[in-house]
């Protein structure tokens, strides 16, 4: 047990794993508001990208902090926080996002926190996944949610690291290498897509390449011009980084499975519609009510230890 930790392997209670999944993951505020209404004990959290931010506030003492900024976000608001960053490697610095964060986190480290964190993180000359579980904690989380392109690499120490969910975007092995015996996935990506459905002998015959302007029909380049203005550069790369996040955590829950998983759906709320956190919110909350039996049932069972 780390230091300032007063929590217990032994002691009833869940390991939370809250994944990725960008503006959809403010559902994870609700998973945590469901939980502490019905008393039900987090025994540690682990967290990737959005998922690491939510924690470690909550962690922190600081969810109420967190809740009233994204609740008071609106898309005139978000552009405010956008710090443009055109000769780095992302396009948006983070700075000030983090000069936020201060305000309330700024002396707080991990280790010093009443139950543990691991924020996960990707190394990115390595691929290696980083688990940040000492230090302070604004760098952890901001670590963690670097998406690669749009947020600047964060460096601590000698390495340089970006979002989590590159390597591991449901985090429940690093619940399980802390010895957790029950715990709880937020997975936000399960609703947004099928099961890796292949669509077979997909033919050009079909219509006309869209990528060749010159032999493409009107109608082709008006679907690819609507399309181009529903994501933009940053929300196709968004877009595509979640379609990975996606197969990646299908693939490590498989191997990996929680005793309980969480799949609030949000699907209907846009990667980048950070202004919808009322919605999120609400989203995630009842998805948590409508598994407490579970839940409860989960956090009150026996451990190995016992």
């Amino acid at each position: 047990m780390q230091p300032g930790h007063t929590t217990e392997p032994s002691e009833p209670g869940i390991a939370l794993a809250l994944g990725g999944g960008v503006a959809p993951g403010w559902a994870h505020i609700g998973v945590i508001r469901a939980l502490e209404e019905a008393e039900v004990p987090i025994k540690m959290i682990a967290g990737t990208s959005i998922g690491a931010l939510v924690g470690g506030c909550y962690l922190a003492g600081k969810l109420d902090e967190l809740e009233d900024f994204a609740r008071s976000l609106t898309p005139r608001r978000i552009i405010g926080f956008l710090d443009i960053s055109l000769r780095g490697v992302g396009l948006i610095s983070g700075y000030k996002l983090a000069e936020r964060m201060e305000e309330h986190m700024g002396n707080v480290r991990i280790e010093n926190l009443p139950r543990p964190l691991v924020c996960v993180s990707t190394e990115i000359s390595s691929g290696h996944e980083i688990w940040l579980s000492r230090g302070p904690l604004i760098d952890a989380m901001r670590a963690s949610y670097a998406l690669p392109g749009i947020f600047e690499p964060v460096t601590i120490g000698d390495r340089v690291l970006v979002d989590g969910a590159l390597v591991n975007p449901v985090p429940v092995s690093v619940c399980r290498a802390f010895e957790a015996d029950a715990v709880v996935a937020v997975n936000l990506s399960a609703d947004g897509f099928g099961r890796g459905t292949v669509v077979r002998d997909f033919s050009t015959e079909f219509g006309d390449v869209v990528s060749k302007p010159e032999t493409t029909r009107p109608e082709s380049r008006q679907t690819l011009s609507r399309l181009g203005k529903a994501l933009g550069i940053t929300g196709a790369m968004v877009e595509a980084f979640n379609i990975i996040q996606d197969r990646i955590a299908r693939s490590r829950l498989a191997g990996d499975p929680p005793d309980i998983q969480l799949r609030p759906p949000v699907a209907s709320i846009g990667l980048a519609e950070f202004h919808r956190a009322d919605e999120a919110i609400e989203i995630g909350y009842q998805a948590t009510k409508q598994q407490m039996y579970r839940l409860k049932a989960l956090s009150s069972a026996p451990t190995h230890s016992d």
